[in-house]
């Protein structure tokens, strides 16, 4: 697989997964600004329960897996194509 391939597939799980999650969960959040800044606070509490939470999560996990080898492949095939790209180099100069 090249790693646009990848990548598309890491954004759909995360998307999924993280819809799925934020989607099917109760709960709130406050934000209080203050001066001095130290003073301010966010506070997010977030439950979602049931098969939303288990589906979300492995697909949260599975898009982060893809979006890490994904990375790692674009790496690897940037490294390859610039040591093709020298010895190409190398053998017009000689």
């Amino acid at each position: 697989m090249t790693a646009d391939r990848l990548l598309i597939g890491s954004v759909l799980c995360l998307a999924l997964g993280l819809g799925l999650i934020f989607g099917y969960c109760h709960g709130g959040a406050s934000f209080s600004a203050a001066y001095p800044v130290g003073g301010a606070s966010l506070q997010v509490s977030l439950t979602t329960t049931g098969m939303p939470a288990m589906a979300g999560f492995a697909l949260t996990v599975v898009g982060l897996l893809l979006l890490i080898w994904a990375v790692v492949d674009a790496i690897v095939r940037h490294i390859e194509l610039r040591a093709e790209m020298t010895r190409q180099q190398k053998s017009l100069n000689t």
